[in-house]
């Protein structure tokens, strides 16, 4: 029971960061970035609000709170790669990711909006990561959350991999639910 409620929880599993990260690495998770708002957009096709408003495990976050959340964290990822790129070593501002899924726009808005804004996002912050350097990716900025120090090329390998852990909620959730 405790092994199902993980796979529910983390379905390709926790984000690893590779101990050397190459350009090879960034160029894949960069096309895993690029194609997430399309692959979003498709795995929410045609779901009405009840498929919508169903949580992918129980106790977790509905389709419509997952797609929202995604676009939120998103937007504060390319916030602290501008930070970091701009500043030396910024202090990011964390936030209260359940207590925004938590919002009314975040359980009840249609989820049109959040992909519109992640297409939008995601083709800048792309333009953005191909743009930049070996010693702009190892740029870096601390999270006081879990007082640790994250170069840029890490979380561009921990927003491959939270694009990804999130859609495969929702994919997974469809299977299961065969819809």
């Amino acid at each position: 029971m405790e092994f199902e409620l993980e796979k529910l929880k983390y379905p390709i599993g926790k984000f690893e960061s590779p101990d050397q990260i190459t350009a090879e690495q960034r160029v894949q998770w960069i096309a895993q970035v690029a194609s997430l708002p399309r692959r979003l957009a498709e795995a929410a096709n045609g779901l009405s609000n009840e498929q919508l408003d169903t949580p992918y495990r129980e106790g977790g976050w509905t389709v419509r709170q997952v797609v929202h959340h995604v676009a939120d964290s998103h937007m504060n990822s390319v916030f602290r790669f501008r930070l970091a790129l701009t500043e030396d070593h910024p202090t990011i501002r964390p936030y209260d990711e359940v207590s925004w899924a938590e919002l009314s726009d975040a359980k009840t808005s249609a989820i049109g909006n959040s992909l519109s804004l992640l297409a939008s996002l995601h083709e800048r912050w792309v333009e953005l990561l191909t743009s930049m350097t070996e010693e702009q990716y190892s740029r870096t900025f601390f999270h006081p959350g879990s007082q640790q120090t994250v170069r840029l090329d890490t979380n561009l390998g921990l927003y491959a991999w939270h694009g990804n852990h999130h859609l495969a909620h929702v994919t997974m959730l469809k299977e299961r639910m065969g819809w």
